[in-house]
């Protein structure tokens, strides 16, 4: 690890400031991913800016059809969380398979965000329930957020505040986990939300996506048995010492099968 200078703001604005000083400066949240990457010295930021302190990041907020999670949240709190079991359970379930009971009570829901790993578990949920991501200027579409692998929409002195999620009428959320990470090899999100179904997938491609076939089929039918006769075609999907892109393909189908079934609140096979 080199030498870095380290700074801890009280406030949004300061925090946005000291990054804007310097491209090189990095933002640190729980440190999950930061802290390991700086050790290994694939990361060497000049400055790390300690997000740490500042007010009002770890608000859990339900009101207006919503959900409203403070970026600075740990997962551990968002599995825990009594209001959030209640508005949305497959939230608190995905955030109960993240990691191990360290990252999950030092990860935060605004770092995972930020760091767009293709593999993550949030990215799936944000883009299946089609929140919203609060920063220090602006609101961003989940759908538009996540741009490629480990790149988002975010301004490189940009802050995350908040993600609101809208609640669903149904959800569910199941991973098939790497045992030694235990990212997900390939996650699906499910939700409904009156007529229209959203499907997000994460840990099979690049970055998370929607399956649209699988959303129409769902649709038309919200049940596992819909998605009998669906395939996905393997083209661009990752491949790799885990697994290659058919099998992630085969994943796919058979974790949002599982994910349907969760939502109708069926006990999983």
């Amino acid at each position: 690890m080199k030498d870095f200078s380290y700074y801890k703001p009280s406030t949004v604005s300061e925090a946005v400031a000291m990054l804007a000083a310097s491209g090189e400066n990095r933002p640190l949240a729980g440190g999950m991913t930061l802290l390991p990457t700086m050790k290994m010295r694939l990361a060497s930021p000049t400055a790390i800016v300690d997000l740490a302190a500042l007010p009002g990041l770890t608000a859990i907020t339900v009101g207006g059809g919503s959900v409203t999670i403070g970026a600075m949240t740990t997962h551990a709190e968002v599995a825990a969380s009594a209001e959030i079991k209640a508005a949305i359970p497959a939230l608190a379930t995905l955030a109960a398979l993240i990691g191990d009971p360290q990252v999950r009570h030092r990860g935060t829901i605004g770092g995972s965000m930020a760091n767009a790993d293709p593999s993550a578990d949030y990215p799936a949920a944000a883009v299946g329930l089609g929140a919203t991501i609060v920063t220090d200027r602006r609101e961003i579409a989940a759908d538009s957020f996540f741009t490629a692998m480990f790149q988002t929409a975010l301004e490189s002195d940009e802050i995350i505040l908040a993600v609101r999620f809208p609640i669903p009428d149904a959800a569910g959320y199941v991973k098939f986990r790497s045992q030694a990470s235990r990212f997900a090899l390939v996650g699906a999100f499910v939700a409904r939300f009156g007529g229209t179904v959203r499907v997000a997938i994460t840990g099979a491609g690049p970055v998370v996506f929607r399956s649209r076939d699988i959303e129409d089929a769902l649709a038309a039918n919200f049940s596992p048995e819909a998605l009998a006769r669906i395939s996905i075609a393997p083209s661009g999907l990752n491949s790799d010492i885990h697994a290659d892109s058919e099998y992630r393909a085969h994943l796919v189908v058979v974790m949002a099968r599982r994910a349907v079934g969760q939502a109708l609140g069926h006990e999983p096979s």
